[in-house]
């Protein structure tokens, strides 16, 4: 006898009760009640409402709830898959953005975050960017690679616009520069389709777990550079990567060392680059900008109306002329903001652009001479703020180009002589040619009080 014979044989035959006109009425829309539920707007209570209208003898609102809840769930149904190690990798950015603070000027930057992560060991990589655009994200790829030490043979990511220009089930269009980054590390691009998050149910997973152990430890602290960001980013990401999973015995860590890390292709011999090159004319600033990030960069100012090239990429902008370098910046992303190489400027302007402060007037004036620094030094202390006295000190020191270093020091000599600390006692000296006179002896100066008829003598006291 078959199981089924043998079990009827034995144990009462299962009744399956029979449903009902009113069941049966409510199964016949639940396809309907599902589809509508997806639509902006509509509610479960506005869906009673409309099929108590059309069928009266329905279920209250508790029954009704209850029954579209299983029907739901029925379909609402997930799958396990099992990822060969090396095949994958999953790329998705998180909904929140980290940020850091801009120390001159206080503002707030918020920077994309992308994590990348191998779905058959869980192995996460996680980086804040400047920006979302395509090479950044190509940037950020590279340095995930080598992190991971080795390339999987295939990415999968959402619908992006950066990779994916024109979505397709069944044959997406990628953009030519991310298929470019695909053919330089032999990887197979893949997307996952529209509106399907659970097609990379990995890396969902694995934004939600940056948002518990990266986002939430560094969510009272305060950075003042992408820098710094990136590095407290990547201390949190090793803890999480080091850290035993939940109800196992290893890490993401050493089951990527174990299982995964031999199956990955090996790394190409240089990382992919992007190159973007543009003319530009040198302006009396002597700066050139950079139009996709409105930042103005410098070049040598013997250069100035000169029309010369800037190669650039991610990191590194290059300026030449006549196939010359002239000038090699790191790249900044700061609109409307000013990279300068003091070497790039005229003379005056370095002068300028070298600051004041007592440390520099004191430098200059005991280059002259002993008494110059000594004056220097009465002159700062004498007010009350060492910036009031800057302009006294710049006109004083500039006394030497007129008047030479020695008759400067000469003239300081005789004014310390006094007890009032000025520029214009050490021109007046200088002008009125004082600083060429032998300075009297003290020891034959003695005041005396002249004789007169007013003197009195002991017996008046």
């Amino acid at each position: 006898m078959d199981d089924a014979a043998l079990s009827e044989l034995i144990y009462n035959a299962v009744v399956f009760p029979v449903k009902d006109e009113r069941r049966q009425a409510f199964e016949d829309r639940v396809s309907y009640f599902l589809l509508e539920l997806k639509r902006t707007g509509v509610t479960r209570q506005l869906l009673w409402q409309e099929y108590l209208q059309q069928y009266p003898d329905g279920y209250g609102y508790s029954q009704f709830c209850d029954l579209l809840s299983r029907h739901s769930s029925i379909r609402d149904t997930s799958m396990h898959f099992e990822h060969p190690p090396g095949q994958m990798m999953m790329v998705d950015f998180a909904g929140d953005k980290l940020a850091y603070t801009d120390r001159q000027t206080g503002e707030i930057i918020y920077c994309p975050v992308l994590v990348c992560v191998l779905p058959c060991s869980g192995y996460t990589y996680v980086v804040p960017m400047p920006d979302a655009t395509l090479p950044q994200l190509a940037k950020s790829l590279n340095n995930c690679l080598q992190y991971f030490e080795g390339v999987p043979f295939n990415l999968k990511t959402d619908n992006m616009k950066q990779i994916v220009s024109k979505s397709c089930r069944y044959e997406p269009v990628f953009t030519d520069m991310i298929q470019q980054w695909a053919l330089h590390y032999n990887i197979t691009l893949l997307a996952a389709r529209v509106a399907k998050p659970k097609d990379k149910a990995t890396v969902e997973g694995a934004v939600r777990l940056a948002y518990q152990r990266i986002y939430a430890p560094l969510r009272d602290k305060v950075f003042f550079s992408l820098e710094e960001l990136s590095a407290a980013v990547n201390e949190q990401l090793s803890l999480h990567n080091s850290r035993s999973m939940h109800r196992k015995q290893y890490s993401r860590l050493q089951l990527f060392k174990q299982q995964e890390q031999s199956q990955l292709q090996p790394l190409p011999d240089h990382p992919f680059s992007i190159k973007h090159s543009t003319e530009a004319k040198v302006q009396r600033n002597y700066h050139i900008v950079l139009g996709e990030d409105w930042h103005y960069y410098s070049v040598p100012c013997s250069y100035i109306s000169k029309t010369v090239k800037a190669i650039y990429d991610t990191d590194i902008v290059e300026i030449y002329y006549a196939h010359q370098r002239i000038a090699l910046h790191k790249r900044s992303y700061k609109r409307h903001g000013y990279t300068t190489c003091k070497e790039h400027m005229p003379e005056a302007h370095q002068h300028y652009q070298q600051g004041w402060d007592p440390d520099y007037f004191r430098r200059q004036a005991t280059a002259i001479g002993i008494a110059t620094s000594q004056y220097i030094d009465k002159l700062l202390l004498n007010k009350q703020f060492s910036e009031q006295a800057f302009l006294a000190c710049k006109g004083l020191l500039r006394l030497a180009r007129t008047y030479g270093n020695e008759r400067l020091e000469a003239a300081c000599k005789r004014a310390l002589q006094g007890g009032t600390y000025a520029y214009r006692i050490i021109n007046n000296i200088l002008s009125n040619n004082l600083d060429q006179q032998s300075l009297p002896d003290d020891s034959k100066v003695a005041f005396q009080l002249p004789l007169h008829d007013n003197l009195r003598g002991k017996d008046a006291f």
